[in-house]
């Protein structure tokens, strides 16, 4: 165990948004409030999964809706927590632990807010690797833990519970249209683990992960070195293209940040035109009319300058970015993960999942 820093947070920030890939929510605001929780004396504690009593009660925290929603609304604070206790009284039990539905953007932040307002530890893990879209694909639901009774809250003071459902995708669908009509953001508590599951189904130490892989752009910034080869090299990525947004396309649908990106390559890689899917998260790159890189696999789109990630909410044309592939986790590259969170499952018929680094042609 050890306890959260000020240098922890900004580090954090900036290596969720990378394993983000463009979704999780803009993290600077969560950014801004765990420094703030830091600065007044409140200590959280990080435990890693082997630190974690079998028997102990796990839950996972985060927030739900479209991201570029979180620009504008902005929440209130205490939603998760509300979520949380809301979840507790139903179930009857205190929970011992908190763990990050999703390591990805500003959801990485929401239960070390939640564990400072309560007291409680941070488990070093989370349900993805990265960040997705959808409710039921973290690794919790997809090796059997089921979501329900969970609760959403929203900045107003309203509590949902969900007392029981009948799949894990009904309890997104459900969950999405209740989101929707909060305004398209939402805090949310799933239900609780055991820790002897979580050790077996989390992605393990992806707050750590998060909080190297922003010092190593941090550092690469502070030298003037480019830090786009120094991510590659730490996440075994490919750097796929440094481009130039020639078009984009984004709109709300569902609940949903969608839309595509045209690219047209600069520097090494003038001539080449690329393309990039994204449902709050990037889904697939494509050139020469070949998908290159697809979900459970992060596609992920940097400044090319700085390094730091580009989410969703703030593409815009012109901007010159820096396209990468980084592996996912094993756990999502199972059939039964595959099932859930692979191509077909965002409607990218047709494109069939190479893993990076396979010998499939794949980079």
């Amino acid at each position: 165990m050890r306890y959260l820093t000020e240098t922890d947070i900004e580090a954090l920030a900036v290596g969720a948004a990378i394993l983000g890939t463009g979704g999780g929510g803009n993290p600077y605001i969560g950014k801004l409030r765990c420094l703030q929780e830091l600065r007044r004396g409140v200590q959280v504690p990080l435990i890693d999964l082997a630190e974690l009593a079998d028997d102990a009660l796990v839950m996972s925290i985060g927030g739900i809706g479209a991201p570029i929603v979180s620009i504008e609304k902005l929440e209130e604070g205490r939603e998760a927590l509300r979520a949380m206790h809301a979840l507790e009284e139903f179930c009857g039990r205190k929970v011992d632990a908190l763990i990050a539905g999703e390591i990805g953007g500003g959801n990485a932040f929401e239960p070390i807010l939640t564990a400072a307002a309560a007291g409680l530890c941070v488990v070093d893990g989370d349900g993805m690797g990265r960040a997705f879209p959808e409710m039921q694909m973290t690794t919790f639901s997809i090796y059997g833990h089921s979501s329900t009774p969970a609760a959403v809250a929203d900045e107003r003071g309203n509590v949902v519970l969900f007392a029981k459902v009948a799949s894990e995708l009904w309890f997104e669908r459900l969950a999405r249209s209740t989101v929707v009509a909060m305004g398209g953001t939402a805090y949310g508590a799933e239900a609780p683990m055991q820790g002897a599951y979580v050790k077996r189904a989390a992605v393990p130490a992806t707050v750590s992960q998060a909080i190297r892989l922003g010092n190593l752009v941090i550092g690469a910034n502070r030298e003037h070195r480019s830090a786009i080869p120094l991510i590659c090299a730490h996440e075994s990525g490919v750097h796929l293209m440094d481009a130039k947004i020639v078009d984009l396309k984004r709109h709300l649908r569902g609940g949903f940040s969608v839309g595509d990106i045209a690219l047209e390559g600069i520097d090494a890689h003038a001539g080449s035109r690329a393309h990039v899917v994204f449902q709050n998260e990037f889904l697939s790159f494509e050139r020469g009319g070949k998908v290159e890189i697809c979900v459970p696999d992060l596609v992920v789109i940097l400044d090319v300058d700085t390094g730091h990630a580009i989410t969703t909410d703030v593409l815009r044309y012109g901007q010159r970015v820096s396209i990468l592939g980084l592996p996912c986790h094993p756990l999502l590259r199972t059939p039964q993960a595959l099932a859930v969170v692979g191509p077909q499952a965002f409607g990218l018929e047709g494109t069939e999942f190479r893993p990076l680094g396979s010998s499939s042609g794949r980079p």
